[in-house]
């Protein structure tokens, strides 16, 4: 065999392990040893047992573990997710789904968009989609059964709000993604502003139009004596007001060169606990949950980077990235057909795969791509991101559902939320679509703040 059927046999053997059920971080990482040891091996004469170590495998993987520790986009994130934790934890999340829900209660659907709006605000705090799915399927979920919510609907509803985190600034994925494509956050950001708020007004503008064409999916709840106005908008104030305002301070603060992604998110942490102290929610308890979750959250997320990177390297060394792309640019596609290929291909490997993964391994084979055909990076970086979505809904690796089910049990089946998320892999593609014909919604906002792009 050929270096570069080598690679594909590598990328096939990797799939067929994820499918099987084994860990994702530390199958890259055995892949990446395993196949890299034969890459920079062959020819090599083993005499001794000293030789089996003589191998550029472990120089590899030994830099990749330090480029990952010492990369200063990546130290966002475990602040990032210090802050949700506190967040989570802060009896924040259950006073602003009920406020909203008071808000909105003559609304068509009113527990279904108060909890969509609870999961853009939460996620876009958090950023860990299953800590929003959990939570929302624990405090919400019951709301709307007990209203008598079609349990596919209330289902979709949450994972595909849920989901919103890893789009919504301040996103993590983004931090992952400029890190990858060598691509200024501030403008990911920037970039991703519109694109998510535009994503999660059409959920809800869908949940409303459903819900006035079928009444029964979610009827009306019953409320003999609800709460004065001025009690209403006083509970929307309090919980709703302090968490937006972190954000917005933490966002306007990258966005406005204030600060970079990791001052921001330290700011944002040290933000979140001051306003646990303040809902006189923090205790001791609490606060090494937070530091513990965060600790386990990080680890994970760095093991996953540094096996993605070997894997990647490896890949790349024994020309799979070349072969695919040679192929991508054998075929004389316009720069619209290219685009459609890229997106059908992430979209089908978020199937068996998880974001990072299709971000670290497969993203880089495109970017190369991307000056041939003419395609700005950020235009390009946010169809990917909105794809992305679509790897925690689409079954049957739907993170989301599995989240769900996770907390739910034997309340609902498994089938019942694949068919709830269903409309919002729509909804996905179809913001896609409209992204592509008016490029504006992604590129206004950043070359508004930072000037032009120039290649």
């Amino acid at each position: 065999m050929t270096n570069p059927e080598v690679a594909l046999l590598m990328l096939a053997l990797f799939i067929v392990l994820v499918l099987l059920g084994f860990p994702i971080a530390f199958t890259l990482l055995a892949m990446g040893v395993a196949f890299g040891y034969y890459a920079y091996h062959q020819g090599g004469s083993i005499e001794s047992i000293g030789d089996i170590f003589n191998n550029n495998i472990f120089y590899l993987l030994n830099q990749n573990t330090y480029s990952v520790m010492e990369n200063p986009i990546l130290v966002a994130i475990p602040l990032f997710l210090f802050m949700g934790y506190v967040v989570e934890r802060a009896n924040i999340v259950d006073k602003l789904f009920f406020s909203l829900y008071m808000a909105a209660r003559n609304l068509p659907g009113s527990l279904a968009i108060a909890a969509l709006v609870t999961c853009a605000v939460f996620s876009t705090a958090s950023g860990i989609v299953g800590a929003v799915v959990t939570l929302m399927g624990l405090l919400a979920f019951p709301a709307m059964a007990k209203a008598d919510y079609n349990k596919s609907f209330a289902s979709g509803v949450i994972c595909a709000g849920g989901t919103l985190g890893i789009l919504i600034p301040p996103s993590i994925m983004l931090i992952v993604y400029a890190a990858i494509a060598d691509l200024s956050p501030l403008r990911l950001y920037a970039a991703a502003l519109f694109p998510g708020m535009l994503l999660a007004g059409l959920y809800i503008v869908y949940v409303i139009f459903r819900v006035w064409l079928t009444p029964s999916l979610a009827p009306k709840p019953t409320m003999e004596d609800p709460p004065p106005p001025r009690e209403i908008y006083w509970d929307l104030l309090v919980s709703f007001v302090p968490l937006t305002v972190l954000i917005a301070l933490v966002l306007g603060s990258i966005l406005g060169g204030l600060a970079t992604p990791a001052e921001a998110a330290a700011m944002g942490a040290l933000g979140g606990m001051v306003l646990a102290v303040l809902y006189r929610s923090m205790t001791w308890t609490k606060l090494k949950e937070s530091v513990f979750l965060t600790a386990k959250a990080t680890a994970m997320v760095c093991w996953l980077f540094v096996g993605s990177w070997t894997f990647a390297s490896v890949f790349s060394y024994l020309g799979g990235h070349d072969i695919i792309a040679h192929w991508v640019g054998g075929m004389d596609l316009e720069p619209w057909e290219f685009l459609i290929l890229a997106q059908v291909i992430i979209f089908l490997l978020g199937w068996p795969l998880e974001w990072s993964e299709i971000l670290i391994i497969f993203v880089p084979i495109f970017l190369p791509l991307l000056e041939v055909f003419g395609v700005n990076p950020y235009f390009f970086a946010m169809l990917v991101a909105l794809n992305l979505q679509t790897s925690f809904l689409t079954p049957p690796m739907a993170m989301s559902a599995y989240y769900l089910k996770g907390v739910l049990k034997k309340q609902i089946e498994l089938m019942e939320i694949f068919r709830g998320i269903m409309p919002y892999l729509g909804i996905v593609i179809f913001t896609m679509v409209l992204m592509y014909q008016f490029p504006g919604i992604a590129l206004w906002f950043p070359d508004y703040l930072f000037g032009p792009y120039i290649p």
